[in-house]
């Protein structure tokens, strides 16, 4: 099973993810990290996260490029987080995948959604911004927004989290009432 969880900065999507991959009971667990820790504040949002996920039972797994290379253990429950990282990691670090990032990336989640037991990827609500960007920012941007679509067609379920509160897009139980 493939859940794809995404959501605006601070909105609470780790937790939940976190909380899906609990959900799914006892198996070993494993959280691929994507963060580069390349300055002070990237060291401290790692920090903070390896605190969110102490005693869980998760195995840290550090991934910044080359996805499908990864061995992870057969049957085992995967948080990745973040995908907007890998991403930006693809296209910037000197062993990224470069313009092949989207293939290279979508590549590598089949790769490992064909023989983990699950798979719950976290990513970023970052398109709905009106600002106009150009250049590598933009390019950016379409990558994470075709892999996003990509991940959403593949997903069993989509989950957006606004404001700590987990809505059910695909998949899972809609237990929301539609506005009226």
């Amino acid at each position: 099973m493939i859940v794809l969880v995404t959501g605006g900065s601070g909105s609470g999507k780790s937790a939940f993810a976190e909380d899906t991959v609990l959900s799914f009971g006892e198996a070993r667990r494993i959280y691929i990290a994507t963060m580069y820790p390349f300055d002070v504040e990237s060291k401290k949002r790692v920090h903070r996260h390896r605190n969110m996920r102490a005693g869980k039972g998760f195995e840290t797994v550090e991934c910044y490029t080359n996805l499908k290379e990864l061995l992870l253990p057969k049957d085992s429950v995967v948080l990745l987080e973040c995908m907007s990282n890998l991403v930006a990691n693809e296209m910037f670090q000197k062993d990224g995948a470069g313009e092949r990032t989207v293939e290279e990336i979508l590549e590598g989640i089949r790769d490992i959604a064909g023989y983990v037991r699950h798979l719950v990827i976290v990513t970023n609500e970052i398109f709905s911004e009106t600002a106009i960007y150009e250049g590598e920012t933009e390019t950016y941007r379409k990558y994470l927004g075709e892999i996003n679509r990509h991940l959403g067609e593949l997903a069993d379920e989509v989950y957006e989290v606004v404001y700590g509160i987990p809505l059910c897009v695909k998949g899972g139980s809609k237990d929301e009432k539609p506005l009226e």
